[in-house]
């Protein structure tokens, strides 16, 4: 099974990015993982991540402490969770990173 990684900025600053591996058999893909990441505190920090681990597509909403969120969504197709997930995130990702910030202060 290849697999491909991009990692797109996001931000102005280069300090948001999106890593994404597609996982493709026979030409098929058959996993997907799209992860929002932002430097916070002078690293690099997991904030968000879609992906079908655990048999179903759906969004971990990830937290300093490192515990996580499972979110289900119910998109079947993998092809449209991918421009699903990689759109979430280029529209909401500052949202993202200050609910994080929060959370770190706790």
């Amino acid at each position: 099974m290849p697999d491909k990684l991009f990692i797109k900025s996001i931000s102005p600053d280069g300090e948001d990015r999106l890593r994404i591996r597609i996982t493709t058999r026979k030409g098929k893909v058959v996993n997907i993982m799209v992860q929002y990441e932002a430097i916070i505190a002078g690293k690099w920090r997991e904030i968000v991540r879609y992906d079908c681990a655990h048999g179903f597509f759906h969004r971990d909403i990830i937290y300093p402490n490192g515990k996580n969120e499972k979110q289900p969504i119910m998109i079947e197709n993998l092809n449209d969770a991918l421009q699903y997930a990689e759109q979430d995130i280029k529209d909401r990702w500052s949202w993202y990173k200050e609910r994080y910030k929060r959370r770190l202060k706790k």
